[in-house]
């Protein structure tokens, strides 16, 4: 945590079945998150699209078409949602995978990476590490409506 950071309160978690089956439920919970946290309308969407790309792919890769778990973690530190998607499947630290060429034409273009992209640009910040032998995904947006 950098100095003058605030320390991040968990306030809400979900434990779901890494499958895409369990998409609508965590969208679904998410947007009770917004509407506790009065979360403004375009930075609810970006976050909502971050959340079901990151979800997405950890159900898809994560486990290599084998069962597993994942825990998602809500909190905020100050004006700042802080989220945490936890999984035990294979190391991916999705931070190593190189950007997209988004301006190669759409038939050149390589499948993959752009859930990682916009997360990149639209949060504020994101980290990975590796604790106990778990993926930890953590990312940061201001919640405040930008004028």
């Amino acid at each position: 945590m950098e100095t003058g950071e605030m320390p991040v309160v968990f306030e809400k978690e979900i434990a779901l079945k890494a499958s895409i089956d369990e998409l609508e439920r965590l969208l679904d919970w998410m947007a009770g998150i917004f509407e506790d946290y009065a979360c403004p309308g375009r930075i609810c969407n970006q976050i909502a699209v971050m959340t079901e790309e990151i979800f997405v792919n950890i159900a898809n890769y994560a486990y290599s078409g084998k069962e597993g778990d994942t825990l998602i973690r809500v909190g905020r530190s100050g004006p700042v949602l802080v989220m945490q998607f936890i999984d035990s499947g294979k190391y991916f630290n999705p931070l190593e995978k190189a950007d997209p060429d988004v301006n190669a034409a759409i038939e050149d273009r390589t499948i993959g990476g752009f859930g990682i992209y916009i997360t990149k640009k639209w949060m504020d910040s994101i980290d990975y590490d590796r604790v106990d032998g778990k993926n930890q995904l953590t990312v940061r947006k201001s919640i405040v409506a930008q004028p």
